[in-house]
């Protein structure tokens, strides 16, 4: 889709701190991230939401979310991950997007009330390299 910002990072066309990519699918950091390292998977075929996507990606879809939850943990010392997506209500972007947010135990994360923080100057690339480390050392568990 021609208007669509994460069609634009899968094509290549928009710039993102890209973690992960794979035949279907590509992971990238949020530019508004709720943590430092938070990350959005997304399709590379253009899906609204969830219930939309095809079977046929279905599991190389939970595949790569496991992964990145993974690599959260290995790369930046987290002690787990908050999974999580919007179906329509909420999605900011109409491209179905999964969010993989490191957590800690303390961290204040409440629910679903997401404060917002920003990455400084060269930090979003820092962040994506460790992921990237991890996600290509490991390779795909499908």
């Amino acid at each position: 889709m021609a208007d669509c910002v994460f069609c634009g990072i899968v094509s290549g066309r928009a710039d993102a701190d890209v973690v992960l990519t794979r035949d279907d699918f590509v992971a990238f950091l949020d530019t508004r991230p709720v943590f430092k390292g938070h990350v959005l998977l997304v399709p590379r075929e253009h899906v609204e939401t969830l219930p939309d996507l095809p079977a046929s990606l279905r599991d190389g879809f939970l595949a790569a979310a496991q992964d990145l939850a993974l690599a959260v943990k290995v790369a930046l010392g987290a002690q787990g991950s908050f999974v999580a997506m919007n179906n329509t209500v909420s999605q900011s972007v109409p491209h179905l997007h999964l969010h993989v947010v490191p957590r800690t135990k303390g961290d204040g994360l409440r629910g679903f009330f997401w404060p917002r923080t920003k990455y400084a100057t060269g930090e979003a690339a820092d962040y994506a390299d460790r992921l990237r480390g991890v996600l290509e050392d490991a390779g795909p568990t499908s």
